[in-house]
């Protein structure tokens, strides 16, 4: 892979699938239909993934690539392939809260070792740069030229004073029951894969999910997290969490900065 100009293009299309998603933002109607998982989706989704998908078919004709809106008719070829949400959070975006997310992500060997995650109405845009290093840059965005960038990595945690994120519109009781294992000084919600980012760039420590997440959900968010140093493990036996199965369903996982006493479930 020409790691140069993925990041190029996933750059563009990310930027110009955010702008198609905010001129939808702004009207009354989102054309919000329900998919046979009772999921929301709106015509922001399927515009997103029209531009997404065609402009990383025309780049890489190649490479296997799954999105969340074609999933259903695609089987995977093989460990390698691209993966993309095109609208991560739609009930965030339905109920116009801000934390949604375009996501794009390239996995190898069932590793996600490129990702972009760009949060278009809360202008922040995170990635891996050709060498693998997450990067934040700065706005405004033009899908044509690169902005300033900056490093991020995840913090040196604090066990007695943790910084956690967890989930906006699905945090529950095994959720808050799993936190209280913690030391915590200070829980805050965010949507999408947001929450990825949240730790890769040193503002939260850790990110528990239990609940039902799937691959293109956590692709990305997980790329730009390994890039700053961050780890994401599964929930049940804290291996690393791998892509590529057959369902593209992930278990309950754990992203969280190296340092983290991470407690066992149960």
């Amino acid at each position: 892979m020409d790691f140069e100009k993925l990041m190029d293009v996933t750059r563009r299309l990310s930027i110009e699938a955010g702008e198609k998603i905010m001129e939808i933002y702004g009207e009354d109607d989102f054309g919000v239909d329900l998919k046979d998982d009772e999921s929301p989706v709106t015509k922001a989704d399927q515009a997103a993934d029209d531009i997404i998908s065609a402009g990383l078919r025309a780049a890489f004709p190649d490479v296997d690539l799954v999105t969340e809106e074609q999933s259903k008719t695609h089987a995977l070829q093989s460990d390698t392939f691209l993966i993309v949400d095109p609208l991560d959070g739609t009930k965030e975006f339905i109920k116009r809260r801000g934390d949604f997310t375009v996501n794009i992500a390239y996995v190898s060997g069932g590793v996600p070792i490129r990702g972009i995650v760009y949060a278009p109405a809360k202008d922040r845009l995170f990635y891996t740069d050709a060498a693998g290093a997450s990067v934040e840059e700065e706005g405004p965005f033009n899908a044509a030229k690169p902005g300033a960038t900056r490093p991020i990595k995840v913090s040196t945690p604090d066990n007695h004073a943790l910084r956690i994120v967890a989930s906006k519109s699905h945090r529950d009781q095994a959720t808050d029951d799993y936190l209280a294992h913690y030391k915590s000084d200070e829980t805050k919600s965010a949507g999408s894969s947001l929450k990825f980012c949240l730790v890769a760039t040193g503002e939260a420590d850790l990110y528990p999910r239990i609940g039902r997440t799937m691959e293109w959900d956590t692709a990305a968010g997980h790329a730009v997290l390994a890039g700053a140093g961050g780890t994401v493990i599964r929930f049940d036996d804290h291996t690393p969490l791998r892509y590529g199965k057959a369902d593209f369903a992930n278990p309950f996982f754990i992203a969280h900065a190296p340092g983290v006493e991470l407690k066992r479930p149960g």
